[in-house]
């Protein structure tokens, strides 16, 4: 067992602080996940073709139970997966992987936005872009460190100059005063630009919508930036 999941099994108090989840959601997240997990895994189970007996092969050092709170981990704290594979006593790699196998499992069942709380019934989701219509959303964009990736061309893609490192970037449009996340967009190549992933991610909204955002924006007509002050310089006679 990884100390943080003891840690958990013993302070169960103390779950909301570490993953934003209380313990008995925890749970209930858990034998949720399994099931989709399993589901996954039958239709994998069906479309291969089999060298060794089934129950054979390398089996995974965490538990799947496990595996979901180094996902929950990860996305609550950002840290590298080097750090948080050494928290769970796997390898970056393994990290990496049980991540990203993980993720869009958790994520039909915790939507992160509004949007996507309601993205699977058009109806729903046409009446949500058109009440956001009444707001000016904050969009803004961050990165986040990521481990080296092993092949040269994805070192190249993921190099962020900004940054000194190789990064994701996350872009999140917000209510005005912080009070819902309203759509997220996440694991991107660090080096993009921000108006490139805003403007491919642009028919999430309806088409009226309005945003505000840094300079980072600067050039997008839907985006309400700040001006850029020049220096003013006194000439002395």
């Amino acid at each position: 067992m990884s100390d943080i999941l003891n840690y958990i099994e013993e302070h169960p108090q103390e779950t909301k602080r570490l993953i934003c989840l209380n313990y008995t959601e925890l749970e209930n997240l858990i034998k949720n996940a399994e099931i989709l997990h399993n589901e996954k895994q039958v239709l994998l189970e069906n479309k291969k073709v089999r060298l060794i007996e089934k129950g054979g092969g390398r089996q995974p050092i965490l538990s799947t139970k496990e595996q979901v709170i180094l996902t929950l981990v990860y996305l609550r704290h950002l840290m590298t997966f080097q750090v948080i594979g050494i928290q769970f006593g796997v390898s970056e790699s393994t990290a990496n992987s049980t991540f990203h196998y993980w993720l869009p499992l958790l994520r039909d069942l915790l939507p992160s936005s509004l949007l996507e709380q309601v993205k699977k019934n058009d109806t729903d989701y046409e009446t949500v872009q058109e009440i956001l219509t009444d707001y000016e959303l904050i969009i803004d964009s961050y990165e986040q460190v990521r481990e080296r990736p092993g092949h040269n061309k994805e070192q190249e893609k993921y190099y962020s100059g900004k940054a000194c490192k190789h990064t994701f970037k996350t872009q999140m449009a917000i209510l005005p005063n912080s009070r819902d996340i309203v759509d997220v967009v996440a694991g991107e190549p660090g080096p993009k630009h921000d108006i490139t992933l805003f403007r491919e991610n642009r028919d999430n909204f309806h088409p009226k919508q309005r945003f505000k955002g840094d300079l980072a924006y600067q050039g997008e007509d839907l985006i309400d930036t700040p001006i850029k002050k020049t220096k003013k310089w006194e000439v002395n006679s």
